[in-house]
């Protein structure tokens, strides 16, 4: 619009913030007043309007759209022996600490055993392993990669995620409520 009703600049200064960028268009108050005093101005400012109205109508659409579709996601835990998801969240967590040794620096892989883990860590790493492994967690997560309201899906599925977990496995109910807890602190849901 700046362009359309005031055209060329009166003054072009250097930008104060950093010197490589494009120069600062600078206008005269009298000329600013007179554009914004025009029927031109009106309408345009009318037509900006619209479009700035319609585009939140769509950005809301579009996250109702992404939320209705994680609330239809079928979010399937198995049941496993309490022998077997144990052993299975234990390798879920070495391969993952292996992983992270090959990428940070400094981190070096220790391989867990049952045997050597406290209780309350284990229920941690079956919590991971059945969130990662027995769900399409991760291809869902991917799918809403850059998506209007990815956020609050993201929040939406671990809750689901989380219920369900509790729901097969109710002696992992309480570490399900203390990721809950701990997501609802944090600004983003990662």
């Amino acid at each position: 619009m700046v362009r359309q009703l005031l055209g060329e600049p009166d003054l072009l200064r250097a930008n104060p913030h950093f010197h490589s960028a494009r120069h600062t268009h600078l206008y005269s108050i009298e000329r600013v007043e007179a554009a914004e005093g025009s029927e031109e101005f009106r309408t345009a400012s009318a037509a900006a309007a619209r479009r700035s109205a319609a585009a939140r109508a769509a950005v809301v659409r579009r996250r109702r759209e992404v939320l209705a579709r994680i609330a239809a996601e079928p979010i399937e835990v198995p049941r496993l022996a309490p022998d077997r998801l144990v052993v299975l969240a234990v390798e879920h967590r070495n391969v993952r600490d292996e992983e992270r040794a090959l990428w940070r620096w400094r981190h070096v892989a220790e391989p867990a055993t049952v045997e050597s883990t406290e209780p309350g860590v284990l229920d941690r790493w079956k919590v991971d392993y059945l969130r990662h492994r027995l769900t399409r967690y991760d291809r869902i997560v991917d799918e809403l990669y850059e998506r209007t309201g990815r956020a609050a899906a993201m929040k939406l599925l671990q809750r689901r995620i989380y219920a369900a977990i509790s729901e097969a496995y109710p002696n992992l109910a309480q570490e399900c409520e203390r990721r809950l807890r701990e997501q609802q602190r944090r600004p983003w849901p990662g």
